[in-house]
């Protein structure tokens, strides 16, 4: 009888990762839905005054959770990977400026192309304001998910023995949006916030993988950082601006139908290329 020899399990590895995880993830629930009540109550997404503090406070709570498991557990914070790591790390940081306008390109190409959405040409001076404030506001609010997303949860899923860890990571990253699309508004324009929902989480499930592999891939945080913050920009700010029409909403955009066929096509094509290497190794 032959005879498959297994890699040993550390199992106070996989203790300890099973432990942080369920700090982790019991804080972020239990710190996002003051915030998430917030946001929804104020209806802050329709351009309330404190919708900063809301969007900034709830975009914080994952590096706050991740900080008090470390804390809770005694870890350090050197697996975080705040080193770019050289070439890697430039790879990782071009190839994430380039996923978003591969992916909005497409998608709202063919959206205006084949008449599901129109192609507008807004004023030049407020849409490049627009871009800017976009850029920058996503600069200082993105971090606060990746180093709790993708610096912390991600390694811990693989750690702790958890299969597909790094799919699983996406669908915990896009449940945890859910809630705004469904009562807060995140999602203008679409005739139901359910099927939103079931759409976003599909774009929001590919882009965690994606966001994922680059941080195990390059073994730093950054490149997460700048493929996080150019998507939210280029969708947001770059491409919503140029496209109209009644119905666009449901076909282009966070939630649009097209935009989550593109983005599940890339990350399929991503780990078909190479499935993701256990925390950058």
């Amino acid at each position: 009888m032959a005879t498959t020899l297994l890699a040993p399990i550390d199992q106070p590895v996989v203790r300890s990762a099973r432990l942080g995880l369920g700090i982790f993830l019991a804080l972020v629930v239990v710190l996002s839905i003051p915030m998430q009540w917030g946001i929804i109550a104020t209806d802050a997404f329709a351009g309330s005054s404190s919708a900063i503090f809301w969007v900034l406070g709830l975009m914080s709570v994952p590096t706050v959770a991740s900080v008090v498991a470390r804390l809770s557990l005694h870890e350090g914070f050197t697996d975080v990977s705040f080193r770019f790591n050289g070439r890697r790390g430039w790879s990782g940081a071009v190839r994430a400026v380039a996923i978003p306008v591969l992916v909005a390109g497409v998608s709202f190409g063919f959206a205006w192309a084949t008449g599901l959405a129109d192609l507008t040409t807004p004023s030049l001076q407020p849409w490049l304001a627009t871009i800017t404030a976009n850029l920058v506001l996503n600069l200082i609010l993105v971090p606060g998910e990746e180093i709790g997303w993708r610096g912390y949860m991600v390694t811990r899923l693989i750690d702790a023995g958890v299969p597909h860890a790094v799919l699983v990571g996406g669908v915990i990253w896009g449940l945890w949006h859910v809630p705004l699309v469904l009562w807060g508004g995140y999602i203008q324009g679409t005739p139901s916030p359910l099927l939103s929902a079931w759409i976003f989480m599909i774009a929001a499930t590919s882009v965690g993988y994606l966001l994922a592999r680059l941080r195990l891939d390059t073994g730093s945080i950054w490149p997460t950082v700048v493929l996080h913050v150019a998507m939210n920009t280029v969708i947001q700010a770059v491409f919503a601006p140029a496209t109209s029409g009644a119905d666009h909403a449901i076909w282009v955009g966070e939630a649009g139908i097209i935009t989550a066929v593109v983005l599940l096509v890339v990350a399929v094509g991503v780990h078909a290329r190479r499935p993701a290497a256990p925390k950058g190794s």
